[in-house]
């Protein structure tokens, strides 16, 4: 997968420092590697996700808090956030990163596997989104780091999968216009050939294709996302919403 990044650096120890975070999806790989980022830089970590052994092992790791957490489900929504303010008193961060990813084709015209997809990766954020929005703009800040795709910003096979990550773009600009007045910002990071299991699950002729149309010549860390996601989460980045960060050695270049 062509040669690594050195992600050994300084680490801004203090860059989320007082901030709650949750993080979707973050049981392991790109959501595992948030949760770590954000403990180091000083945050108080919510790991959620389905996975509950993984996801509290992650959670024991940060020193935070697991919930099991069903993106899908608007119910879970409302109750973890209940849970997550009655326990911290805010929440300055939510990351939206579950995702699954499908092959499709429009030749298939696999209704149930378009739908799986849509309320996964689509109305999983949505939910997200709605549920942190009362909370931060009651409190008067916030930032929202919605995780899309090289997907969204370009046509692939994978129409179901790219469908809801262009959903996610799309989305993330309308809340970034309608929250902006309430000092809460929402951005869209769109990662390329990122080394987790999503990756990983693709074959290695796929992979070895794909790395081999990034001009950078080598897929990525997690961490070399989960920096962007960091920086969006930060003060550093206060006059940043609506913005979308395209983390994919210039793939789409």
């Amino acid at each position: 997968m062509g040669q690594s990044a050195n992600t050994d650096q300084l680490v801004h120890t203090d860059q989320l420092a007082k901030k709650v975070i949750l993080i979707t999806g973050a049981a392991r790989g790109q959501g595992a590697a948030e949760a770590r980022q954000a403990a180091e830089r000083g945050a108080t970590v919510v790991v959620t996700d389905v996975l509950d052994d993984a996801g509290t092992a992650v959670a024991k790791e940060v020193g935070g808090q697991y919930h099991r957490l069903d993106v899908t489900s608007s119910g879970e929504w409302r109750s973890v956030m209940e849970d997550v303010v009655a326990t911290h008193g805010r929440l300055d961060g939510l990351v939206n990163n579950a995702g699954i990813f499908r092959h499709d084709s429009i030749l298939d015209g696999n209704e149930d596997n378009f739908r799986l997809i849509t309320e996964i990766n689509q109305y999983g954020v949505f939910n997200g989104m709605a549920a942190a929005a009362h909370i931060m703009k009651d409190q008067g800040a916030g930032s929202i780091v919605n995780i899309s795709s090289v997907a969204g910003m370009r046509g692939q096979r994978a129409v179901a999968y790219v469908a809801s990550k262009w959903a996610v773009r799309g989305m993330t600009k309308s809340a970034a216009s309608q929250l902006a007045r309430y000092n809460v910002r929402v951005n869209s990071v769109h990662p390329g050939a990122i080394e987790t299991d999503m990756l990983f699950d693709l074959g290695t002729e796929t992979i070895d294709r794909l790395v081999g149309a990034t001009p950078m010549g080598r897929s990525a860390k997690p961490e070399e996302v989960g920096n962007v996601v960091m920086f969006l989460l930060s003060d550093e980045s206060s006059y940043v919403t609506g913005a979308e960060i395209v983390v994919d050695g210039a793939l789409i270049a």
